[in-house]
């Protein structure tokens, strides 16, 4: 879908981004995982050219980007950032049919649409279409940047650090309906982050960059199990099994034997790094799992934070 060949960003004698090749498949997540300066977010905004390259060529589905009208080139691209950018004098469904409206669509299929995709990021149409931005929380509000981005359907997404502002439990929540969008719509994303666990968990390859370089780009067992340098094992450090595991689903680690009603529960779908916080918060070593309301099984901090114990 994405093909960057050897691109350079240079700032008078010094490189941002230097001789970068990378490949984003159709339909998957890529992130752009390093450290600060790594030439990460320079990176993303020379996908959709809100930063010029220096050297280089961007080729979106084999066509040059130079040869598109940046407007043209923008509104072909879904793009999340970390401060989202909603409309503060517009109510959610007039920012979410913020592209379409201006594509020219159909009124009544854009509201239609709206409704769809505010019921996809977990919103109620009918309780969040007529709130104003600061009627919101941060993750609600999040949730309908994401919305916005996905309302003219467009293949390929760009995501800046999308939750990072967001505290650890929404955080959590929103990377988990996120992750059961892309499961569903499988558009091209790629994702600027400096969070590890991030990566790891959403997604399906990782490229990791330094100094405005790629390091190494893989899977996240790749990089985990089979890292090509010093650095890369440095910059995962030695937890990052441990991470990965925590990633997954609560229904993963469930304990055999009758489920307790009387427990704190959760979710089967929670990640288990949610459920660990939760057990930190609550003071408990143990919760109940449900699905749609109904017990059944349990889940035990050991199980969570050990790997190979009570889990895969």
């Amino acid at each position: 879908m994405i093909e960057l060949q050897s691109l350079d960003k240079r700032y008078g004698d010094s490189y941002a981004v230097r001789d970068l090749n990378l490949v984003f498949p159709d339909g998957q997540l890529t992130a752009l995982l390093g450290p600060s300066g790594c030439g990460k977010t320079t990176t993303l905004r020379m996908i959709n050219r809100l930063i010029e390259p220096t050297g280089g060529r961007v080729l979106l589905q084999g066509q040059d980007t130079r040869d598109l009208p940046p407007e043209t080139l923008r509104r072909g691209i879904g793009y999340v950032i970390q401060q989202i950018g909603l409309f503060p004098h517009l109510n959610v469904a007039q920012n979410v049919a913020t592209v379409p409206d201006l594509l020219g669509r159909d009124r009544r299929q854009t509201a239609a649409r709206v409704d769809e995709l505010l019921a996809l990021v977990g919103l109620d149409p009918g309780t969040f279409r007529e709130k104003k931005p600061a009627e919101l929380s941060g993750g609600q509000a999040q949730r309908v940047g994401v919305a916005r981005a996905l309302a003219a359907d467009p293949p390929v997404l760009l995501m800046d650090e999308p939750f990072g502002a967001l505290d650890p439990l929404a955080r959590d929540a929103l990377q988990d309906a996120f992750r059961e969008i892309q499961q569903r719509l499988r558009k091209t994303v790629v994702m600027v982050t400096h969070d590890i666990d991030e990566a790891l968990r959403l997604g399906d390859r990782v490229a990791l960059m330094n100094g405005g370089r790629l390091e190494q780009v893989g899977t996240p067992d790749d990089l985990i199990h089979r890292p090509v340098s010093a650095f890369v094992r440095q910059f995962l450090g030695e937890d990052a099994t441990l991470r990965q595991l925590a990633g997954r689903r609560v229904a993963e680690f469930m304990v055999p034997g009758p489920a307790a009603r009387t427990l704190p529960s959760v979710d089967e779908g929670l990640n288990a790094r949610s459920a660990l916080s939760i057990m930190l918060r609550d003071g408990t070593d143990t919760l109940g799992v449900t699905r749609q309301g109904e017990p059944i099984g349990t889940v035990r901090w050991e199980a969570l934070r050990t790997p190979g114990t009570g889990g895969p």
